[in-house]
């Protein structure tokens, strides 16, 4: 298992192509909020918004998932959730079936405003 240290870190120890996908996440919430930091959150490797957690996406037995620091994130974007998994703070999805970009920036830009961004 990968550790668990910055997000690049964390990122550089999986394997493609699940690794791309999880890339492909962090990258547009580096577009969208470009002075995000590289930290932990809860455990997890994560970005970071003045100190705040942004986002998190990790590799698990089963699956992969987006994590947005927010319990109310992903009530609001539930209508576009069909065909994934999730819970209150949990987005579940795999490498052949990612989250579209689309709902990937709906999500982040959700959590941006709560952070007051």
């Amino acid at each position: 298992m990968a550790r668990m240290g910055t997000v690049t870190d964390y990122l550089a120890g999986l394997k493609a192509p699940k690794r791309q996908v999880l890339e492909h996440i962090v990258g547009i919430a580096r577009e969208l909020a470009p002075g995000v930091e590289e930290g932990t959150s809860y455990g997890m490797p994560a970005l970071l918004l003045k100190g705040k957690g942004l986002l998190s996406v990790l590799e698990t037995k089963k699956h992969l998932a987006l994590y947005p620091y927010s319990g109310k994130v992903l009530a609001h974007v539930a209508e576009d959730l069909e065909g994934f998994s999730w819970s209150p703070g949990t987005l579940r999805f795999s490498a052949d079936n990612p989250v579209p970009d689309a709902l990937v920036r709906r999500i982040l830009e959700l959590r941006l405003a709560e952070l007051g961004e």
